[in-house]
């Protein structure tokens, strides 16, 4: 198994205890990786580290916040002192919405969502930075097409996403020649318990998917994907036929892109 790119690599991934961080650690356990795992859910991480050391790797559980800084300190100390070192920080954790602007009672939702989506990245990144230059590590930023064009119903989780690409592209700048790469991942509608955790118009988790999971990508081939961008350390990924087609179209016509946004929100998918 010495071959295989994560090999022994230390890979911390935030949102690890579902959906596309879930996948990513099975995965990557698979490859025999050393993983540091994740999220708020201390029962649902110890059972995907379970299943993570059956497939050969070795996992670390440490629950955590990372929309608070100090837990997200402690995330990156518990990683080092379990390891050693730190070769890949995944920043995956998220929360999304399904709110019309205008319809929003309290505003406070869109500090809750830019605290775990953009705060939680950076803070983890901040602490992880000179553990992972030691190592000529690797930074994740697992973002939406909604961090590469506006959709309606979700304004605040866009916003989280524009911030996570503007910071991390700027951070790959300041990091030339030092080791450090930066990927960032740019998923469509993946099947994931995301939506379900969706806050609604008066900040309350809606409990319930409100798109179509039929025929839309599952968190195993998204992982695949990131794990490929990961081994390559490519710039960045966007997924999707649509999603690709759109980045072009919206150079040139992007009133098209804005309707294709609003029409895939109305069917759902």
């Amino acid at each position: 198994m010495s071959e295989t790119p994560f090999y022994e690599k230390v890979v911390v991934i935030t949102g690890a205890s579902s959906g596309i961080g879930k996948a990513l650690a099975l995965q990557l356990a698979e490859q025999k990786a050393w993983l540091v795992l994740a999220a708020r859910r201390e029962e649902a991480l110890q059972e995907v580290a379970d299943v993570c050391e059956q497939k050969g790797g070795m996992a670390t559980v440490v629950p955590t916040d990372v929309g608070v800084e100090e837990q997200c300190r402690h995330l990156i100390n518990e990683a080092v002192n379990a390891y050693g070192r730190i070769d890949v920080l995944v920043n995956n954790a998220g929360i999304t919405t399904f709110a019309v602007f205008e319809n929003v009672e309290n505003l406070s939702m869109m500090e809750k969502i830019m605290r775990v989506n953009y705060f939680g990245s950076v803070y983890c990144t901040y602490y992880a930075l000179p553990h992972l230059k030691k190592a000529g590590g690797l930074i994740v930023g697992i973002s939406s097409l909604s961090g590469k064009t506006g959709v309606p119903t979700r304004a605040f989780y866009a916003a989280s996403k524009h911030a996570m690409a503007g910071f991390f592209d700027s951070l790959r700048i300041e990091l030339k020649d030092t080791g450090v790469d930066v990927t960032m991942i740019y998923p469509g509608f993946v099947k994931s318990d995301i939506r379900k955790q969706a806050l609604g118009s008066d900040g309350a988790v809606i409990g319930k998917s409100h798109i179509s999971e039929q025929g839309i990508m599952s968190a195993e081939e998204c992982a695949e994907i990131i794990i490929d961008a990961m081994a390559k350390r490519k710039r960045q990924v966007v997924m999707t036929t649509r999603g690709k087609i759109a980045q072009w179209i919206k150079l040139i016509a992007p009133g098209m892109v804005d309707n294709i946004a609003r029409k895939a929100i109305e069917r759902g998918r």
